[in-house]
């Protein structure tokens, strides 16, 4: 690849990573290929294209198969038990590192809740001015953070 087209390739990543980053931060929707492509004025096979790249750099994470994001660390396009209630809107994260990453990313208090894996109980904390207030319970890891890119929907 030349300089001009990486420098170009470099360029759509780089819009496309932060378009889908904004747009799930401020409205708690991942967008879609289209929806990108449409956005940004760019062709959608150029936007797979770069998803894909950004995918392979872990800098988000892809359906299985597809083109749509499922993560965008830390926020997750679908429905999770991990719910996250911040400046209005509900986020979900893919696990209870993410949700906690949610009010961060934000710089916003948030309520969390999620399931406890052993007896199912709902379990909530509360963010408050960059602080964890509210929070009974542990958080267990089942694989060591260096091993998470190695299945990260397991993870």
């Amino acid at each position: 690849m030349t300089d001009q087209a990486t420098s170009v390739t470099e360029t759509v990543d780089r819009e496309v990573r932060l378009h889908v980053f904004r747009q799930a931060a401020e409205t708690a929707h991942v967008p879609t290929p289209d929806e990108i492509a449409t956005a940004l004025g760019l062709p959608r096979l150029a936007v797979e294209e770069s998803l894909h790249r950004l995918a392979a750099s872990h800098l988000l994470v892809l359906a299985p198969g597809m083109a749509n994001v499922w993560v965008a660390p830390p926020f997750c396009a679908v429905p999770t038990d991990f719910r996250v209630q911040a400046k209005g809107r509900t986020y979900w994260g893919i696990c209870i590192w993410d949700a906690l990453g949610i009010p961060a990313a934000l710089h916003a208090d948030a309520t969390i809740t999620a399931q406890c894996g052993d007896c199912g109980d709902e379990l909530r904390l509360d963010v408050r001015e960059g602080r964890l207030v509210r929070g009974e319970g542990i958080v267990h890891f089942a694989v060591p953070a260096s091993r998470w890119w190695d299945n990260i929907a397991f993870a």
